[in-house]
């Protein structure tokens, strides 16, 4: 099978958004302990939220009926895991995978954030 694709059609930025019950308990969990920064919000009360951190967007979006999956819903690189399964562990976050070293060539994990959304966080070996 052949693939084509539309050379004019070029790609920017595409973030994952994350529903959540409570807004001020996911912007406390992904601002105050994991370090992003707010740089936008919409709504009275906020409805939706987009933060940044380095490389990484997230948009936080408030769906108080929300279910968690019981699948990962985003995939996040990082350096340093091994801080970050800290961070997670000592905030008391359900970690679904334990963290190891896959064949692949990722350290990896995957844990639920205050919402329940499974993140699967990699970082190359």
């Amino acid at each position: 099978m052949t693939e084509t694709h539309d050379v004019a059609l070029r790609f920017g930025r595409i973030a994952a958004t994350l529903p959540v019950k409570d807004m001020e308990r996911a912007q406390a969990f992904y601002v105050d302990l994991l370090g992003f920064r707010k740089v936008f919000e919409n709504g009275s009360p906020v409805g939706f939220m987009i933060l940044q951190r380095d490389d990484a967007e997230l948009h936080l979006t408030l769906q108080k009926n929300h279910k968690a999956a019981d699948f990962n819903i985003a995939h996040m690189m990082v350096e340093n895991i091994d801080h970050l399964h800290d961070l997670v562990q000592q905030r008391g976050l359900r970690v679904v995978k334990r963290l190891q070293d896959k064949d692949y060539g990722l350290r990896a994990f995957v844990f639920e954030d205050p919402d329940g959304n499974r993140i699967d966080v990699g970082q190359p070996l």
